[in-house]
């Protein structure tokens, strides 16, 4: 089970890269200024940054085999998924205004927020992963399935 979470989360974790990156390529950052992107700063690096260092620390308890580092992974996974789902509240609309807009004329690139360039599969499997991942780090940290 915890290599199964492992993988799930170095899965998720390079859709996520995947996203960032195409945020920032296409002005996420610069957009803030603006109230071009929906998705705020803050929000997008601190998901980024609390999922990462659950990722190390996930990583150093499958091998040290520590409980008390599974229950931490699983304590910053939790904020990681609640800002995830905020940015995916913020995104949908965005989703639907990309959608509805059609082959209507967009205006320049840069009234387009950043988030509008992410792969709707890419943000599915990503939030599925990352419940997947949520679970199985929760039944690991439970000692369900062995270690």
């Amino acid at each position: 089970m915890d290599i199964a979470a492992l993988i799930t989360w170095v899965v998720t974790a390079l859709g996520g890269f995947y996203m960032l990156g195409t945020w920032i390529q296409h002005g996420g950052i610069r957009q803030q200024r603006t109230g071009g992107s929906r998705l705020p700063a803050p929000v997008v690096f601190g998901h980024f940054a609390l999922a990462a260092i659950g990722l190390v620390v996930w990583i150093i308890y499958v091998v040290a085999d520590r409980t008390a580092l599974a229950w931490t992974s699983f304590g910053l996974l939790l904020p990681v998924a609640l800002l995830g789902f905020v940015m995916l509240a913020r995104w949908i609309p965005v989703l639907r205004d990309r959608a509805s807009a059609g082959a209507a004329a967009q205006g320049p690139e840069a009234t387009v927020p950043a988030e509008r360039h992410f792969p709707v599969p890419v943000v599915l499997a990503h939030g599925l992963l990352a419940a997947v991942t949520l679970v199985l780090v929760l039944l690991s940290a439970l000692g369900v399935g062995g270690s």
